[in-house]
């Protein structure tokens, strides 16, 4: 078998087979198939597309090219959750322990944030003592007894796929749908999920920047999952302003426990509760979703999922202390507002921008080596569909730095003020059968 003769067989855009897509996976992960062949056949995909079974191959490939997670060792359907990315998206930090306090296991193994979008390991990194670095064995044990665990993804999970997309990062084959739902699927697969939940985002403060590119991604993702036997759905949900409030890492834990108090925003409320209920389907705890949203609301009222949330911080090390007293969370020296320009009603926020004005304080990566401060951020005051009257105070500035006008002005050009505002869905459609 040759490289050359399987990337003109994609370009004239015909199907490989199974052998085909591992030989170039595991030769390329061992260094026999060199960059410029697979940036080739990277192209190759990028305007031809693969069919289901191709992209299915692709996913097991590359999810079987280093470390897999055995997680049968824990009792019941492990779900995970998956969400592309956002501004603001503070759903695992409250999904974890939420779900958890159902009886129904939560194993994540979760990623850092680059650019505009937040990771969730930054966000426990916010948390004295939280230990996310657990050996296997003690993932598993930890799970087992408390129903919860979230910890970094492992150095040797997918090394495949690290490569292709660092490789598909410079040679202009990110936007590929087949490779995007490859990526992700991989690293879920490799973790050991039963069943898969996606949050496909979409909108300015997403990857997918239209419904109908979301779809497909989901669609795409939907199709693996049931063709390598794993439960896969997938929620379409805007990402065209922040979720939540806060967007920074103390900020975004002192929110999770605001909303498992049940005084959390309305959109994230809403997202955690859609996407919980499916996980309890997914898990089979609860036959539909409505039952599995009456039991999510119940465990927050009976101050269930707050105390599950205690719980699990505490059994990774962390000073669990904050959960009565958010002031305990790193403080940021400055808190300064930042002011309407007009008056008028927001139809507006840009996400992406808003997110690039946090990381610019500090609270995310412009490049992987920057280092995070764990208190700054942004509190927005307002959203989409708000009144606001000139000089209101629309968000406030976490900072450590006294000096922010450049933050403000980005912040000010991120918002559009204007007569009325169009009411967006929060949560567009759901896939679960491709």
């Amino acid at each position: 078998m040759r490289m050359v003769d399987l990337i003109t067989k994609k370009q004239a855009g015909n199907a490989l087979i199974e052998q085909e897509i591992y030989f170039i996976i595991n030769g390329f992960t061992d260094g026999s198939i060199p960059d410029y062949q697979m940036s080739a056949f990277a192209m190759a995909v990028y305007f031809v597309g693969m069919t289901e079974e191709e992209a299915g191959f692709l996913t097991m490939a590359m999810a079987e090219s280093g470390d897999q997670i055995d997680l049968s060792a824990i009792d019941g359907i492990k779900v995970d959750k998956h969400s592309t990315g956002g501004v603001g998206d503070t759903t695992t930090l409250v999904l974890a322990p939420l779900v958890a306090s159902c009886d129904v296991p939560v194993a994540k193994m979760s990623g850092r944030g680059l650019g505009h979008t937040g990771g969730t390991v930054d966000k426990f990194e916010a948390i004295k003592g939280f230990q996310y670095e657990l050996s296997t064995e003690d993932f598993i044990d930890t799970v087992n007894k408390h129903k919860v665990a979230v910890v970094g993804q492992s150095g040797n999970l997918t090394p495949a796929d690290k490569k292709l997309y660092a490789l598909r990062d410079v040679t202009g084959t990110v936007q590929s749908i087949p490779l995007i739902a490859s990526s992700i699927m991989s690293k879920k697969i490799a973790a050991g999920a039963d069943a898969i939940v996606l949050d496909v985002k979409v909108g300015d403060g997403a990857f997918m920047k239209t419904v109908e590119e979301a779809e497909q991604l989901a669609r795409t993702m939907v199709r693996i999952g049931n063709h390598v036997n794993r439960k896969t759905l997938a929620v379409i949900s805007n990402m065209n302003q922040p979720l939540g409030w806060a967007v920074g890492n103390a900020l975004e834990v002192q929110e999770a426990v605001e909303t498992l108090r049940g005084q959390g925003p309305d959109d994230l409320t809403e997202l955690c509760y859609e996407l919980g209920a499916r996980m309890l389907v997914a898990a089979e705890k609860v036959a539909t979703v409505e039952e599995g949203k009456a039991l999510l609301a119940d465990k927050i009222a009976s101050g269930a999922a707050l105390e599950k949330f205690r719980e699990f911080i505490e059994s990774q090390g962390g000073d669990a202390s904050f959960v009565d007293d958010t002031s305990l969370l790193p403080q940021a020296a400055y808190q300064i507002p930042v002011p309407a320009t007009a008056d008028g009603v927001i139809s507006d926020w840009v996400a992406n921008e808003v997110g690039e004005a946090a990381m610019w304080l500090g609270a995310g990566r412009a490049t992987k080596e920057d280092e995070i401060d764990p208190a700054v951020g942004l509190m927005l005051h307002a959203k989409v569909g708000d009144a606001v009257n000139k000089g209101d105070n629309i968000v406030t500035i976490y900072s450590n730095r006294e000096d922010v006008d450049d933050v403000i002005a980005k912040i000010q050009a991120a918002v559009t003020i204007s007569d009325s505002a169009q009411a967006q869905p929060l949560i567009y459609e759901t896939i679960d059968q491709a």
